[in-house]
């Protein structure tokens, strides 16, 4: 791979519906089982983004309107995009559709090819890294556009306490614009790393091949659910933290940095006690990241408004580093280090 080509991060996009879901709201839906004062405390979630049945809520659309979104932000001509990296979730407008088709004709960008990726809440990164790979490997690719659009909170049943890590699931959309030889707002080392030995331990029980749905069984369990709980909450219990923490420390030895360089920590929700956890190891301090407490996990695009936030609150500046980091079900971790300025 050719180390003298450099990508660069132009701009973002997001898109937020105007719903949103309180903790009190939170609470109440999960009959009693949570009060609202663990929802926020413990589960980190004061009020989340979720969906209306507005056609702009749709989550094809969400992906669009952030591509959209992203384009005002940096003046860049759809024309000028050469490939779409989508990491909209498989919960969209219609199964087996590919969004980054929709997202093409969406926005314009007629010159450009896309491929949809898939990884969970660990897209986006994965894409950050596939988008950079194929820039520096292809001679005819300057400009890639990796967006997407979320609301897998529509499949949460909050009755269900097996579930109750995924309670801060809510709704929105993201992208990012990657450029061959921009020079600034560099894409330096990612790291990912894969565990398929629970890949089948979470996500919904019928709607596939396995278990169609049918009348009967699609209402109760077309819902995110954990279908082997024991075995995913071990391995992670074990496992997730390390491995969040190989991820990280290899990226930044691919950058050439160390831990010490780290000025901002761009980190995907998750509760309380775990965000708070990774800031002592990391020797960070609560001004150094954006805790999504407001916002809830929106899945993929947790790292494109964490970094959007962060610009717009001064968080990161000039000459700063940041750190992207994520996971997902299957289950996989990732990271990467981004040069800004």
């Amino acid at each position: 791979m050719d180390n003298t080509i450099n990508v660069g991060i132009v701009g973002l996009g997001i898109y937020l519906p105007a719903r949103k879901m309180t903790a009190t709201e939170i609470a109440a839906a999960t009959g009693g089982n949570w009060t609202e004062d663990a929802v926020i405390n413990k589960l980190g979630i004061v009020e989340k983004y979720i969906p209306s049945e507005k056609p702009c809520d749709r989550t094809q659309e969400m992906g669009a309107l952030a591509a959209l979104d992203c384009l005002q932000n940096t003046g860049v001509d759809p024309l000028e995009i050469d490939a779409i990296l989508c990491i909209t979730e498989e919960w969209k407008e219609y199964p087996l559709t590919t969004s980054a088709c929709y997202v093409q004709n969406r926005i314009g960008a007629k010159n450009a090819w896309g491929i949809d990726v898939q990884n969970r809440c660990c897209t986006c990164v994965s894409a950050m890294k596939l988008a950079k790979d194929i820039l520096i490997s292809d001679e005819g690719i300057d400009t890639v556009l990796v967006c997407g659009g979320y609301r897998n909170c529509d499949l949460i049943d909050y009755t269900d306490s097996n579930v109750s890590f995924m309670f801060n699931l809510g709704a929105g959309g993201g992208a990012i614009l990657l450029k061959k030889n921009y020079g600034r707002n560099l894409l330096l080392g990612t790291h990912l790393m894969s565990d398929g030995s629970v890949v089948h331990t979470a996500g919904c029980p019928v709607g596939g091949v396995v278990n169609p749905p049918t009348p009967e069984n699609y209402k109760e369990n077309f819902k995110l659910r954990l279908m082997d709980a024991p075995k995913m909450k071990g391995l992670l219990n074990q496992t997730s933290m390390p491995n969040w923490y190989h991820c990280i420390d290899e990226a930044l030895r691919k950058s050439g940095k160390t831990r010490k360089d780290i000025n901002y920590l761009d980190i995907l929700h998750i509760k309380r006690s775990g965000h708070l956890g990774m800031l002592k190891e990391l020797e960070l301090n609560e001004d150094q990241t954006i805790y999504l407490e407001r916002y809830g996990h929106i899945g993929q695009i947790d790292q494109i408004l964490s970094l959007k936030l962060a610009l717009e609150q001064g968080k990161v500046k000039e000459g700063d580093v940041a750190v992207m980091i994520a996971a997902g079900i299957g289950y996989t971790w990732a990271a990467n280090v981004i040069q800004w300025g």
